[in-house]
């Protein structure tokens, strides 16, 4: 169960890691938004899942089920509303084109 726990964490860990490159990398807060709240999501996930499983059934996993369902639920809201807010405070999308 440990070896499982480990591999969750850093599954989730990769996820997160590769937000963050996102955020660097891409050129404006809609595409940022996207990728971060993709990545984000997956990694909070993954290293819910890790912990949630490396608790065994305690009281314990079962906050962190809930913690769980709600970043499930709530990340696309919190990322909708960032990305709308932006937009209508004048932020428009990059015309930028890659060849």
């Amino acid at each position: 169960m440990t070896w499982l726990a480990i591999s969750l964490i850093v599954i989730g860990l990769v996820f997160l890691v590769i937000g963050s490159i996102g955020i660097l990398r891409l050129p404006d807060v809609f595409s940022r938004a996207h990728a971060l709240s993709l990545t984000d999501s997956l990694g909070a996930i993954f290293v819910l899942l890790g912990l949630a499983v490396y608790e065994g059934f305690t009281i314990n996993f079962l906050r962190i089920i809930v913690v769980l369902i709600l970043v499930y639920l709530l990340n696309p809201v919190i990322s909708h509303a960032t990305i709308r807010a932006a937009y209508r405070s004048g932020l428009r999308p990059s015309k930028k084109e890659n060849k």
